[in-house]
């Protein structure tokens, strides 16, 4: 069985063999399909802006696939095949067939998401295009070893320190390092970002393109209705905007009709009249949540990954914090909840633990796919 097979793998890693994933690939591409991929790298937005275009793709008529990481409640959130999730039959038949492809020792050898991301592969198989999400930075990143005919790049931030290092210009790097053909730049916070575009751009001899410079003014007007009509937060339109300069990179044409399944949920979702909820986990996401939901109180329901700048996240978000309530996960990368509570106290803001959901208060759930999974699964007991 496949969930038997990962739940034995590590979700998370303290180092990470770099080589394993490019040597298992250079010696079963053969047996592997070939769609033309559109990989999505970057530290924010790229499920929101796979999503758009995976749906626009596939309502212009052609069969595509969407890899993206991680997955709320279920393993099939992150293989999604012509408009809907995968079925645990196709999961398991893939499965069986990576297996038969694999030496023994590969697989069982193979990290979690560098498994699954072969195990979409084979998914994908009869796929015109594939709309390939990056796990974790971009060179090193198990889907960065396929060819790949655009790369899309969402915002670049601070993040996974730990692995991509401290400062935007070695983050940025790395990430766009793994850009071999062409690329398009959403617009970015941090100017580093496109200087390293433009050094690698003449270095590797690549097309980089600043989104801005793809789409046009009929574009923008369209990108706006597409945003009032799907009610789409208004820092969306910069990943929709993102999408739509993918498929005018393709030569395609698009209708506002073509993104009208393309809401991927987690993202500023009204979950219940009275709750929002949003697996933003870094200090780029709860700006743009900020941004969103300004001129509201909201209780947030919340925790973190003890990698993650907590302080900073919360302090972002205090000007529309009534009160914390905090709700505990199940991850080895979990914070210390007395930790979170220091810090708590010292911003002043009010906190207490997660009990229930009261029909009179606002609450907005954020903190990682994580505690948006924890929140969903105690809501329906």
């Amino acid at each position: 069985m496949l969930q038997e097979f990962l739940d034995a793998k590590p979700l998370f890693y303290d180092t990470i063999d770099y080589t394993r994933m490019p040597k298992v690939y250079e010696r079963i591409k053969e047996q592997l399909p070939s769609p033309k991929i559109i990989h999505l790298i970057g530290t924010n937005g790229k499920g929101t802006t796979g999503r758009f275009l995976a749906s626009a793709l596939n309502s212009l008529g052609f069969s595509v696939g969407h890899y993206t990481s991680p997955h709320i409640l279920k393993f099939n959130e992150r293989i999604w095949l012509n408009g809907s999730d995968i079925s645990d039959e196709a999961l398991e038949f893939a499965h069986k067939k990576l297996q038969n492809i694999l030496h023994s020792k590969e697989s069982q050898a193979l990290s979690y998401f560098e498994y699954t991301t072969l195990l979409s592969i084979i998914i994908f198989n009869e796929c015109d295009y594939v709309v390939m999400e990056a796990g974790l930075g971009g060179e090193h990143d198990a889907t960065a070893v396929f060819e790949k005919l655009l790369t899309l790049v969402t915002p670049i931030a601070i993040d996974h320190e730990a692995f991509l290092g401290d400062t935007i210009i070695q983050i940025a790097t790395t990430k766009l390092n793994a850009v071999t053909k062409e690329a398009i730049l959403a617009r970015q916070s941090f100017s580093e970002v496109y200087e390293i575009a433009d050094t690698l751009a003449k270095k590797k001899n690549i097309t980089m393109h600043k989104v801005d410079d793809v789409v046009d003014v009929k574009d923008i007007e369209m990108i706006k209705y597409i945003t009032k009509d799907l009610a789409l937060p208004l820092y969306l339109q910069e990943n929709l905007k993102l999408a739509v300069s993918g498929l005018k990179s393709l030569g395609l044409e698009y209708k506002k009709e073509n993104f009208s399944n393309s809401r991927l949920f987690g993202r500023v979702s009204r979950f219940r009249k009275n709750i929002v909820v949003d697996v933003g986990h870094n200090t780029l996401a709860a700006t743009s949540l900020l941004n969103a939901l300004e001129g509201k109180k909201y209780v947030l329901v919340y925790n973190s990954y003890r990698d993650k700048d907590y302080k900073k996240i919360l302090s972002i978000l205090k000007p529309i914090i009534k009160r914390v309530e905090i709700i505990s996960i199940e991850s080895k990368r979990g914070l210390l909840v007395e930790k979170l509570q220091t810090t708590l106290n010292e911003l002043r803001i009010q906190w207490s633990m997660y009990n229930s959901v009261e029909s009179e208060e606002e609450y907005l759930v954020f903190g990682s796919f994580s505690v948006v999974e924890a929140f969903l699964k105690e809501f329906h007991g």
